[in-house]
């Protein structure tokens, strides 16, 4: 059984209203994408990693792997592959260059959720072996309402117990067969999910969740490039 992981990394950032998409942003001192990278290169199960980058980027990112290949031991264990115009399509591109079996193990990883660490990279594979699917969350602090968008703004259907609930974060890991074949249908029948889980759960199959952290934020506003800085500071002087 081997482990791969894919990293998304096609997405533009409107959000962040940065001159570059938010994966190619400097935080302490590096790109994000590659504090991604380098999180699950220090995995040692890991075989191999798959990042899905825009046609135009991929000359980029291939010169920031080269950059720090030594450093962070990215020699021969990380790919580049031209993603698509949705998550979808760059994971599905990612998923088809694997040289996978269908046993094999699946971590797909936001490319801007930075601070991912050893421990919960670990059990998510643990929890894939067990169960054939699982994904990273964060229980629910705030209570949960559900609403009605309306042209006068949003009113309230209910409220959700909040232990029904969970906040979805990343790596999400799969064995590749159930991947594929959630991929495949949802492709035939034109369906586009928010997440890889979403597709599985589509396909009738359960997802175990592994607890995640506050720490694995993923940078999306200007705040949370600060917020990821302060956590990495905290980091190094402990």
């Amino acid at each position: 059984m081997q482990v791969f992981a894919i990293l998304p990394a096609a997405g533009i950032g409107t959000r962040m209203a940065a001159s570059q998409p938010k994966q190619f942003l400097e935080l302490h001192g590096l790109p994000i994408l590659v504090h991604s990278l380098r999180a699950f290169a220090a995995v040692p199960r890991v075989a191999a990693i798959y990042v899905a980058v825009r046609r135009n980027e991929i000359e980029r990112v291939e010169a920031q792997i080269a950059e720090f290949s030594n450093q962070f031991s990215f020699a021969g264990r990380i790919h580049v592959v031209e993603g698509g115009d949705s998550r979808q399509e760059s994971v599905a591109n990612a998923l088809a260059a694997l040289p996978s079996q269908d046993n094999d193990i699946v971590l797909v990883h936001d490319a801007v959720r930075p601070l991912i660490d050893t421990a919960t990279i670990e059990r998510t594979i643990d929890a894939v072996v067990e169960h054939g699917a699982a994904i990273v969350g964060l229980p629910a602090i705030d209570t949960v309402k559900q609403v009605e968008r309306t042209a006068h703004g949003a009113l309230i259907t209910a409220t959700i117990p909040r232990e029904f609930v969970v906040l979805a974060q990343t790596p999400q890991g799969f064995r590749c067969g159930i991947l594929r074949r959630a991929f495949a249908e949802a492709a035939a029948d034109g369906f586009v999910g928010t997440d890889e889980a979403s597709v599985v759960e589509r396909a009738g199959l359960p997802v175990a969740v592994v607890p995640g952290s506050q720490v694995n934020l993923k940078i999306t506003q200007p705040g949370d490039l600060a917020l990821a800085e302060f956590y990495l500071q905290r980091q190094a002087q402990s």
